[in-house]
């Protein structure tokens, strides 16, 4: 499935929350958050696409980081809207998040190093 086609898919609200953005230009979403957005809006697919995370190559890792972050506290301010949907959102964020980084930002409190 090509970027644009999965970017079609994926609801603006979402690329919005990720991107930290109020609006969002379609074709200006990198392929990272793109699969990502995939994996919060369908945490079933999850381990199906782990191979595609493990060689995920991120151009800029901050604002990744910076996405995942938002998913997790997003879904801790929603939790009471729908609980299970917010939990497997913020579970799959902090799984992608250890994956590719080793460790919960929001865990272990660190700064992010420029």
């Amino acid at each position: 499935m090509t970027g644009s086609n999965l970017e079609k898919e994926i609801p603006v609200d979402t690329l919005q929350l990720l991107m930290g953005q109020t609006s969002v230009e379609q074709g200006n979403v990198p392929g990272e958050i793109l699969l990502f957005a995939k994996a919060i809006d369908d945490p079933y697919c999850l381990p199906f696409i782990i191979e595609e995370l493990d060689e995920l190559e991120i151009k800029d890792e901050k604002m990744f980081r910076f996405a995942l972050l938002r998913v997790q506290i997003d879904s801790e301010l929603r939790m009471n809207e729908d609980i299970q949907m917010h939990q497997r959102r913020r579970y799959v964020a902090q799984v992608i998040e250890k994956m590719i980084f080793g460790e919960l930002l929001i865990e272990i409190g660190a700064q992010f190093i420029d």
